[in-house]
């Protein structure tokens, strides 16, 4: 008589229920680390465009106005203040978006600036993930 080898169903069934369980522990503390991780890739894209913003600025003794907006980090701005400097090629290859998809604010005053995301609710305000982020809070 032939003796078949392989695995039972009852073993099987072991197997899938262990790993039932593992999964079930593993994935709500992975899970729930997604805010979290989105929150930190914002602020190190809005430390690299303040970092790009600087460079202009090193250029140009300027930091491009409002209405110029970020865009004049990838392509030479019209306007005022004209920037007689801009490094060919830009200061960045191409604007960023914030991890859900928006754009950033860009504003400046007073020779200095602030870029802001409104985080997951795209929203002014909201706690936690929805919170706003803001180059000065930085």
């Amino acid at each position: 008589m032939k003796r078949q080898s392989g695995f039972t169903l009852i073993e099987i069934m072991v197997v899938l229920a262990i790993l039932g369980f593992l999964v079930a522990m593993v994935a709500p503390n992975i899970l729930g680390r997604t805010g979290e991780a989105q929150v930190k890739i914002a602020k190190a894209q809005i430390k690299e465009i303040s970092n790009a913003l600087d460079l202009y600025k090193l250029d140009n003794y300027f930091y491009p106005s409002t209405s110029q907006g970020l865009n004049a980090l990838v392509e030479k701005p019209s306007g005022s203040p004209e920037p007689k400097n801009w490094k060919a090629g830009g200061y960045m290859k191409k604007l960023p978006q914030d991890p859900w998809g928006n754009d950033y604010i860009y504003i400046t005053e007073g020779g200095s600036f602030e870029i802001i995301s409104l985080g997951a609710d795209g929203a002014e305000g909201g706690e936690e993930e929805a919170a706003d982020i803001s180059s000065k809070d930085i």
